[in-house]
């Protein structure tokens, strides 16, 4: 993932779903000028703001594959064979209120 950042680029990790230990060349980080960053907690208001930009069209989501909620066990298995880059999304039926 650090390959495709651009010179002076940000990479954020709050997660290890492929495990703890990975392999960095730290060429990569200090050639470019990367700044590597870990967060387990965010300020009240970074997730509305983060919403925000994706609202704007301004930031993109990576998903890695979308599923309706009734695939939820198959959504599961995909995500435990870890060979996935980006999010798995899950569609809950469409509820038309007939009122």
């Amino acid at each position: 993932m650090l390959d495709v950042l651009v010179r002076g680029g940000t990479y954020v990790s709050s997660g290890a779903i492929a495990g703890p230990i990975v392999a960095l060349d730290l060429r990569t980080m200090y050639l470019n000028d990367l700044t590597l960053f870990g967060c387990t907690a965010w300020d009240e208001d970074v997730f509305p703001n983060l919403v925000s930009y994706i609202e704007a069209d301004e930031i993109h989501p990576l998903v890695a594959e979308s599923f309706p909620l009734e695939q939820i066990a198959v959504a599961q298995q995909r995500f435990l064979e870890k060979d996935h880059v980006g999010k798995f999304v899950l569609v809950p039926p469409l509820v038309l209120d007939h009122a």
